[in-house]
C-alpha cells in the first residue's frame, strides 16, 4: 500500500535510500558474486539522510506488507529524512539515531513564526492586528506566506508547521521480513493487468538491469493493485554459487544497487516510480521513532497516540497531514477492503465446493458400505455351500459337535420365556405399533385455507347459477316448440277440407 505522508516532492521522495528497510543501504557483502558497485550517494544513508526534509517526511509509498489494516508493512517505504527542518549529516555507524540539535536557523524560524502570528510590524497601525489574524488563519490551514516585517522575508506556512489543524495520528503495521529474505518492492505506474500480462518480459528486463549475470535469477514474490492505477511488485534475487549452493541477495544490497543513478534511470524507463527494501525494524529503531514526535505534531498528542496504540508489538503511530493524505489512506483502505472481499468470495466458493465434495463422498461411502455388506453375505453363502460340499459324506467331528452344543444352548436361552424371548417379543410388538402409527401418520391429509375455500364456494355458486339460467332457457324453448307443433297440427285438417 502506498501512502504519501508529507509532500510528494519532499525529502521522502527525493531520498528513498533513507527509507525504513533501507538501514545500512551503503553496506555491501564482501566476497559475493552479487558484486554491485557502491551507491552514488555521498556517504549518508540510513534513517537520517542529508537532504532538507520538512516535517515528518514520508516517502511516496507507505506500508507495503501483506498484512491487513491500513498501510500494511510500514517500514518498507517510510522515507524519513530528518525529524525537523534543519540540515543534518550523519553516518550509519556512529550517530544514526543521534538527537537533532537546535540550530540558529531553527530558532530564527520559530521567532519569525511567533512574530507573524502575534505581533507583525509591517504597517505600524491597527491593520497589523488584522494581518496577524490572517497569518493565524494561514498557519491553521497550512499554506501561504506570513508577512510581518518589511526587512525580513515572510514566513512560509506548510502543513508541517505546529499550528496546522488538519493533521492526525494513525497506526500502520510494521513489516516482519528480514534482510535475508531479500524482498524489494517496486512500484510501477501501470495497471496490474498490464504487469501480469508482461511479467516474463519484466523479469527479463530486470535481469538485464542487474547485468545479465547467469548466476542471478530474478523471482516475483507477488503482484498487488494499488490506488491511482499503480501496481506493487515484490521481487527477490537468488544468487547461485559455482559449488551448487544458492542464497537470496539481501534486501538492503539489492535496494542499494537499484538506487544508483544509472540503474534508477533504467528502472524509471520501465515505469518504476519507487523502489524500497522490505525489512523489519529493530527494537532500537522503533524506540528512536517513538521517542521523538514528528515535526508539527504536538508531543502530548504523540504520547497519547503511543498510549492508545492497540498493538504496540505490531503497529506504529504515524502522522496524517492534510486532506490529500487522508484521501490517500481512504483509497488504500477501500483497496484493501476489496481485496479482502475478493478473498472471502474465493474462500466461500472453496467451502461450497468442499461441501459438495463431502456430500458426494459420504454418499459414495454409504453406497460402498451397502455393496460391502452385500458382497459379505454372498461370500458367506458361498463359503457355507462350499463347506457343505466338502464335508458331505463325513461324520460329525468333535469341533462341529461343540459348535452344535453351543448353538443349542443359545437357542434354549432365546426360547426361555423369562429371559430373552420375552424381551424379543416385547420389542417386536413395539416395532409393529410404531409401524402402525407411522402408517397412520403417513396418510395424506389436506387442509384448505378459509379464504380459498370461500372463493371456491363462490365460484361453484356462480357455476350453479349459470347452469340454472341455461336450464330455464332450454325449458322456455321447449315450450315454444310444443306450441308451434300444436298450431301446425290444428291447421292441417282445415286445409284438407278446403281442397276436398
Amino acid at each position: 500500500m502506498a501512502f504519501n505522508f508529507g509532500a510528494t516532492a519532499g525529502a521522502g521522495a527525493a531520498n528513498p535510500t533513507g527509507a525504513f528497510g533501507g538501514f545500512g543501504t551503503t553496506t555491501t557483502t564482501a566476497g559475493s558474486a552479487f558484486s554491485f558497485s557502491a551507491p552514488t550517494n555521498t556517504g549518508t544513508s540510513g534513517l537520517f539522510g542529508a537532504t532538507q526534509n520538512k516535517g515528518f517526511g514520508f516517502g511516496t509509498s507507505f506500508g507495503t506488507g501483506t498484512g491487513t489494516g491500513l498501510g500494511t508493512g510500514l517500514g518498507t517505504g517510510l522515507g524519513f529524512g530528518s525529524f525537523g527542518t534543519q540540515q543534518q549529516q550523519t553516518t550509519l555507524g556512529s550517530s544514526l539515531f543521534s538527537q537533532p540539535t537546535q540550530t540558529p536557523a531553527q530558532s530564527n524560524q520559530l521567532i519569525n513564526t511567533a512574530s507573524a502570528l502575534s505581533a507583525p510590524t509591517l504597517l505600524g497601525d491597527e491593520r497589523d492586528a488584522l494581518l496577524a489574524k490572517w497569518n493565524q488563519l494561514q498557519a491553521f490551514w497550512g499554506t501561504g506566506k506570513g508577512y510581518f516585517n518589511n526587512n525580513i522575508a515572510p514566513v512560509e506556512f506548510t502543513q508541517e508547521n505546529p499550528f496546522c489543524r488538519f493533521k492526525a495520528v494513525g497506526y500502520s503495521l510494521m513489516p516482519n521480513n528480514k534482510d535475508e529474505d531479500g524482498l524489494v518492492v517496486l512500484v510501477f505506474n501501470r495497471k496490474e493487468i498490464d504487469i501480469r500480462s508482461q511479467q516474463q518480459q519484466l523479469v527479463e528486463s530486470l535481469h538485464k538491469i542487474l547485468g545479465g549475470n547467469q548466476t542471478l535469477t530474478v523471482n516475483v514474490e507477488g503482484v498487488r493493485t494499488m490506488p491511482d492505477d499503480q501496481t506493487e511488485v515484490i521481487i527477490y534475487v537468488v544468487e547461485r554459487s559455482p559449488n551448487g549452493t544458492s542464497r537470496r541477495v539481501p534486501a538492503t544490497t539489492l535496494h542499494a544497487h537499484f538506487e544508483q543513478a544509472n540503474i534508477k534511470t533504467s528502472l524509471q524507463q520501465l515505469g518504476v516510480t519507487l523502489s524500497m527494501a522490505r525489512t523489519e525494524l529493530s527494537p532500537a529503531q522503533v524506540k528512536q521513532l517513538l521517542q521523538n514526535p514528528p515535526a508539527g505534531v504536538d508531543p502530548i498528542i504523540w504520547e497519547q497516540a503511543k498510549v492508545d496504540n492497540p498493538d504496540p508489538d505490531k503497529l506504529i503511530p504515524v502522522p496524517m497531514v492534510g486532506f490529500k493524505e487522508l484521501l490517500r489512506r481512504l483509497k488504500v483502505q477501500d483497496q484493501m477492503t476489496k481485496q479482502h472481499q475478493t478473498r472471502l468470495d474465493i474462500i466461500s466458493e472453496d467451502i461450497s465446493e468442499l461441501q459438495k465434495n463431502q456430500t458426494t463422498t459420504m454418499a459414495k461411502i454409504a453406497q460402498y458400505k451397502r455393496k460391502l455388506m452385500k458382497l459379505s453375505h454372498r461370500t458367506l453363502q458361498v463359503l457355507i455351500k462350499q463347506e457343505i460340499q466338502r464335508k458331505s459324506g463325513y461324520a460329525i467331528q468333535a469341533d462341529e459337535e461343540q459348535l452344535r452344543v453351543q448353538l443349542d444352548t443359545i437357542q434354549c436361552e432365546l426360547n426361555a420365556p423369562t429371559q430373552f424371548k420375552g424381551r424379543l417379543n416385547e420389542l417386536m410388538s413395539q416395532i409393529r405399533m410404531q409401524n402402525h402409527f407411522g402408517a397412520v401418520r403417513a396418510e395424506e391429509r389436506y387442509y384448505i385455507d378459509a379464504d380459498l375455500l370461500r372463493e371456491i364456494k363462490q365460484h361453484l355458486k356462480q357455476q350453479q347459477e349459470g347452469l340454472s339460467h341455461l336450464i330455464s332457457i332450454i325449458k322456455d324453448d321447449l315450450e315454444d316448440i310444443k306450441l308451434i307443433e300444436h298450431g301446425l297440427n290444428e291447421s292441417i285438417p282445415i286445409r284438407g277440407g278446403i281442397f276436398s
